[in-house]
């Protein structure tokens, strides 16, 4: 029986992947959002034939619904009617691959209806990770990564029993500047910064990944998933980017998983779980790789990393100050009006602002956070 999925941001770059893979398996499209590119999401939306398309931009939705006049595809508009066709829809599995803090409330939309859950969306846990996590156990909803570091863990949890680990272990390439001093990293540009050297991604990750915060919400994401203290954490540079992540056990074995960077491979690996079957990507070939490297962060010029730790440990809406200070820090780099350095500048300040986050506790308190860190990120911005 052909999979029927919805795509949470298709016209996004994991979103366009999950659609290559629907090609290649045959899955049947139920439902996609997209953002603002209502031309993207035309194409999406007469390839597949989903019964309804949603776009989070009002004006998107309006001129998405006029391109879409001659079909029977009822088109959404904005974050409520995203959370609204994921309850209607009729898919097995939903694939959340919006971008930022935006995926929360389609993640909780999905928890709530009891479908499969592929997450891309890593701000759903990094803001919200403890209701997030308790919402789907009460639900009886399965969440399965779709992050290739997160996929690796999940897969390699299988060898093993939760009181058997010994630690989590992340690899990050360690983005374009590894091995760059702080006084050097002052002097960088957007283009060097874009300049990723393993993954393809879109220009937000791709920057995250240039400052370790992707790497900083990666543990956070790791720590709600797998039940694990990110003392238990580590995290390894490893430029090449063929080990994806692995598992240490009491035994000292570690059990890992190998495969050329393509997120489609976990896309596809979330949605069959727990059936494997054969891809279209090409294969690893050890010989032709010929070695691996491995090496350790260094959190005095990339000191986001550590950042991460210390918003989960001080726990409440601190992870999602953090998330959002990033968000408006990372868009003004993109825009030009602020430099490299000052991504971790505007997100320290608005860190520190808002030492009351600690105390939330709610949905709602969450959300409040997240909308005031950035209002006061981009006066720091200004």
């Amino acid at each position: 029986m052909n999979k029927r999925i919805a795509v949470l941001g298709a016209t996004g770059s994991v979103g366009t992947q999950a659609l290559d893979v629907a090609r290649a398996r045959g899955y049947k499209i139920d439902f996609v959002s997209g953002g603002r590119n209502a031309a993207l999401a035309e194409r999406i939306a007469r390839e597949f034939r989903p019964t309804a398309v949603a776009m989070a931009d009002l004006r998107a939705a309006n001129e998405l619904k006029y391109r879409l006049r001659d079909t029977s595809i009822r088109v959404s508009a904005g974050l409520k009617g995203i959370c609204e066709e994921v309850e209607a829809s009729e898919c097995d599995t939903v694939v959340n691959a919006i971008l930022g803090g935006a995926g929360l409330l389609p993640t909780i939309a999905a928890i709530d209806s009891g479908k499969r859950l592929a997450l891309s969306n890593k701000e759903s846990l990094v803001m919200a990770g403890e209701i997030v996590m308790k919402r789907a156990r009460e639900k009886g909803t399965e969440i399965i990564p779709v992050d290739s570091e997160h996929s690796a863990i999940y897969q390699s949890l299988k060898s093993g029993k939760p009181l058997e680990i010994r630690r989590l272990i992340l690899t990050a390439s360690g983005g374009p500047f590894y091995g760059k001093s702080r006084a050097e990293l002052e002097r960088v540009t957007l283009d060097d910064t874009l300049a990723h050297p393993t993954w393809k991604m879109g220009r937000k990750i791709t920057v995250d990944s240039a400052t370790l915060m992707n790497k900083g919400f990666e543990i956070i994401e790791a720590a709600h998933l797998f039940s694990v203290s990110p003392d238990k954490i580590d995290v390894v540079i490893h430029r090449e980017s063929i080990l994806h992540s692995a598992v240490e056990y009491i035994d000292n074995a570690i059990i890992g998983q190998f495969s050329l960077p393509d997120m489609r491979a976990c896309v596809q690996y979330a949605v069959d779980y727990p059936d494997r079957f054969e891809t279209n990507l090409p294969s690893l070939d050890l010989t032709a790789l010929g070695r691996m490297t491995f090496g350790k962060p260094d959190t005095e010029a990339f000191p986001l990393l550590n950042m991460a730790k210390r918003a989960f440990f001080e726990g409440g809406a601190c992870p999602a100050v953090l998330n959002a200070a990033d968000e408006v820090a990372v868009e003004a780099f993109l825009n030009g009006r602020i430099s490299f350095m000052d991504i971790s500048r505007v997100v320290f300040n608005t860190y520190d602002m808002m030492r009351g986050a600690r105390y939330a506790r709610t949905l709602e308190d969450i959300i409040a956070s997240d909308k005031e860190a950035r209002e006061l990120a981009k006066k720091y911005v200004k």
